[in-house]
C-alpha cells in the first residue's frame, strides 16, 4: 500500500534525480518494467508506454478532484 505523497520511484537524467510520489492512496499492481530497459520511452511515449506504474485507488472519488486532459493544457497553454 502507498499513501498520497509517498515516494514510489525515482527518475534520473543525465543533471538530475526526481522523486515520483504516489498522487493518492491505493495498492500498485504493476510495474512497468520495459522502463528499465529503455527509459527513453519517457520523452518518447510518456502518454502511452512509459507508464511507470499501475495503482488500484482506494478511493475513487478523490479523482473527481483531478483535470482531464483538456484541462491541464488549459492550464499551461
Amino acid at each position: 500500500m502507498v499513501a498520497e505523497g509517498d515516494e514510489v520511484c525515482v527518475i534520473e537524467s543525465v543533471k538530475a534525480a526526481s522523486d515520483i510520489l504516489a498522487p493518492i492512496d491505493g495498492e500498485i499492481v504493476a510495474v512497468n518494467s520495459k522502463l528499465v530497459d529503455n527509459p527513453a520511452l519517457v520523452n518518447e511515449d510518456p502518454t502511452g508506454a512509459a507508464w511507470f506504474f499501475k495503482l488500484k485507488v482506494d478511493d475513487l472519488s478523490v479523482l473527481d478532484d483531478f483535470m482531464d486532459e483538456d484541462e491541464y493544457q488549459d492550464l499551461i497553454g
